[in-house]
């Protein structure tokens, strides 16, 4: 069985007041990373996880942090990680 890699980015809601404490939060799961937080409470989140299980896992764990009002997946990537890792050409074909 191959080795996968699971890439997805989130759209984490939070009222304004909790927003730092959400975005710190959510910083502490397992191959979660955070790109933005907007004064209006927007959280922007990436999670990188090697099954599917868990990504539905860390969602899960996301949309149960205190102080969050939604999370919204905006973008999901699986494949092997041997087909990740390969170099491409830059050559046209």
């Amino acid at each position: 069985m191959h080795e996968e890699l699971h890439i997805a980015s989130l759209v984490v809601h939070s009222t304004p007041a909790r927003r730092n404490r959400v975005a710190a939060t959510i910083s502490t799961l397992a191959g979660a990373c955070i790109h933005a937080v907007a004064d209006s409470g927007k959280v922007i989140v990436t999670l990188e996880t090697s099954t599917a299980d868990e990504m539905t896992l860390r969602v899960a764990e996301i949309q149960h942090v205190d102080g969050v009002l939604s999370a919204a997946l905006v973008y999901q990537c699986a494949d092997r990680l041997d087909v990740m890792n390969e170099e491409l050409s830059d050559a046209p074909t």
